[in-house]
């Protein structure tokens, strides 16, 4: 830590790797002559408490109400009070540890622990320093050596654990202390956090309006006949997706069927690339990590060759209809069959307008009536070549396409601004934590400001 924060008077060598030195007045003592694992009785009234990852211990309603598994009987659950220690014994490696500010009840995954005498230790002292061993890998070295290739940290295992104990006043001033400072940190990057999302809002606020408005705002406007759509320039075509593709065979080609590419046709250093569904919905393609097929096999199933420049439409699961456009490559391609390939009229259209107009559709959920619902959602090729389109002339395309550049430069720069706060701040978050659990800076005399 910076000079801001004094260091302790004396120090003694803990004998404790992960402490080293601590200040002499402090004493070592292992978590079960500390805590207590307790199981209470569960109340009607009790909602569920969760330990999140980020540290936060708290009803479940307190945070979110969707994406959770419930269980469909509550076998093991037990009593939360507000003060308690939770441990979750499968995501306390990634910070799941923490006080609860609640009552309720939890999961029989999470260790509920108390001092063995009320009033005797601060919990939030030891809640913070607890994660920070669990943050800072240590707990995970631990559990290695304890139990070969678990990620588990029960009870058994806190228990074992030695802990850096100050005096009762000074933990209370520790904990005060991390409260005030860290929640300082934590409303700093909420509104980083903020800002990234009204970026990418905005950004796409930009690219939707150009890619269906155009860039005049004096353009005379005429119905699209599509409600998703609304208005549109006037001298714009208004047409199907079918009408932009180019007009060689296999323009538009969806993946092999799953019987002609499977796992044992796959090969090292094959002749020709795969192309899967997840470079549609990330856009960033590593060929050194694209699956292989031999020549032999790519003629086989050669009708869903894909080219530089086509637009690779994921079809099936939640993301089907995101896209990108695929880049130059040294060796030939076909698409997976979770993936289709759109290769446009180059005569007519942009290909980059394209992308971008097809990703606002997606946004739009105008796709949704092609999709067939089966065990997961599925593009239909069918429906989809009738997918309403717009076409611009080329020229106000190109420049479309230019605009939406320079916005996303300038977004881009702002975003990596704001995600490198982020991470400094945590960063700082981390350092403060285990500067102050370990006693390697004084708050004695702290004082908020």
């Amino acid at each position: 830590m910076s000079g801001k924060y004094a260091a302790y008077p004396e120090y003694q060598d803990s004998g404790i790797e992960w402490l080293k030195e601590m200040p002499t007045h402090w004493k070592l003592v292992r978590s079960k002559h500390i805590f207590k694992r307790v199981q209470r009785p569960v109340r009607a009234e009790d909602g569920i408490v969760t330990a999140f990852r980020d540290g936060q211990v708290t009803l479940r309603s307190n945070r979110r109400t969707e994406g959770f598994t419930n269980a469909a009987k509550e076998i093991g659950y037990q009593g939360v009070r507000k003060g308690d220690l939770l441990v979750h014994a499968m995501d306390g490696f990634a910070g799941a540890i923490g006080v609860s500010d609640s009552d309720g009840k939890c999961s029989p995954v999470c260790s509920v622990c108390m001092p063995w005498s009320e009033g005797s230790v601060n919990t939030g002292y030891f809640g913070y320093l607890v994660r920070q061993l669990a943050v800072t890998d240590f707990i995970t070295s631990l559990a290695k050596g304890i139990r070969e290739r678990s990620t588990e940290f029960r009870f058994s295992e806190f228990s074992s654990l030695f802990l850096a104990v100050p005096p009762k006043n000074e933990q209370q001033k520790i904990a005060d202390f991390l409260d005030h400072e860290t929640s300082k940190i934590d409303t700093l990057i909420a509104k980083q956090e903020k800002l990234i999302a009204l970026l990418k809002e905005k950004r796409q606020a930009v690219i939707s309006h150009a890619v269906t408005k155009g860039l005049n705002p004096d353009a005379k406007m005429k119905d699209s006949g599509v409600e998703w759509l609304g208005e549109v320039p006037e001298h714009w075509v208004v047409c199907c997706l079918k009408h932009i593709k180019g007009r060689h065979k296999g323009s538009f080609v969806d993946g092999p069927f799953g019987s002609n590419l499977k796992s044992e046709h796959f090969v090292n250093n094959g002749d020709a690339y795969v192309i899967e569904s997840n470079f549609a919905t990330t856009g960033t393609l590593d060929s050194t990590k694209l699956k292989t097929i031999s020549k032999s096999h790519f003629e086989t199933i050669s009708r869903s060759e894909t080219k530089e420049g086509a637009i690779i439409i994921a079809k099936i699961g939640a993301r089907y209809g995101m896209n990108s456009v695929l880049p130059a490559l040294d060796k030939k391609a076909v698409v997976s069959g979770n993936s289709l390939s759109l290769t446009v009229d180059n005569e007519r259209m942009e290909v980059d307008y394209c992308h971008h107009l097809l990703s606002h559709l997606k946004n739009e959920r105008a796709m949704d009536d092609g999709v067939n619902v089966t065990a997961q959602p599925a593009l239909s090729l069918g429906q989809l070549n009738n997918l309403p389109f717009l076409a611009p002339s080329k020229e106000e395309q190109r420049e479309i396409v230019q605009s939406i550049e320079k916005c996303n430069q300038v977004t881009s720069e702002m975003l990596k601004k704001s995600e490198r706060l982020i991470l400094l701040s945590n960063e700082r978050k981390t350092a403060l934590i285990s500067a102050a659990v370990t006693g390697k800076i004084d708050v004695r005399g702290w004082k908020a400001t």
